[in-house]
């Protein structure tokens, strides 16, 4: 009779264990916290707010956009743009870029998924090679980064959202 007591409050015990654990992504999904910007650090002197209209390559966009410009030249002229927020699964990805003579100059990500330390640890690394990259091939033609596929694609499509309103 022992033994079959036992079991039975061994048995309640790990299935209060097992169903009482939360996981990462149980419940609400995680939120994104707006940080300090991933990439070089920017000034504008005038900001415009317009309407996104760039391709949908995420699930769920916001189409809130700034851009700014300065300089007198045409090809000189310097401008930021705002990507469109792209949300994930582990939340919204926004890309800002600037350009001057037609050339991306700085890339900056202004929202990124930071709802838990595996989050944070990922876009630390994922983060500043997709700038990198960015910055050398001048197009979103670059590779995602393995491990942090969900947040590669948010990057891509908030940066392609920018370089279409920017005409490159």
């Amino acid at each position: 009779m022992r033994r079959i007591a036992l079991w039975a409050s061994s048995t309640v015990a790990a299935l209060v264990l097992l169903f009482g654990y939360h996981t990462s992504t149980s419940g609400v999904a995680a939120t994104a916290t707006t940080q300090e910007p991933i990439g070089a650090s920017l000034t504008t002197t005038a900001t415009t707010t317009t309407t996104g209209t760039g391709p949908d390559t995420g699930s769920d966009t916001s189409a809130g956009t700034s851009s700014s410009t300065s300089g007198s030249s045409g090809a000189n002229d310097s401008q930021t743009v705002t990507g469109r927020v792209v949300q994930t699964q582990w939340g919204p990805v926004q890309v800002q870029i600037t350009t001057a003579g037609g050339e991306i100059t700085s890339v900056e990500v202004l929202q990124y998924p930071s709802g838990n330390g595996k989050d944070v640890e990922i876009n630390n690394h994922a983060l500043p090679v997709l700038v990198d990259e960015t910055l050398s091939a001048q197009s979103a033609d670059i590779d995602m980064v393995s491990g942090a596929t969900v947040t590669s694609t948010g990057y891509l499509g908030s940066l392609q959202s920018a370089l279409d309103q920017a005409g490159l």
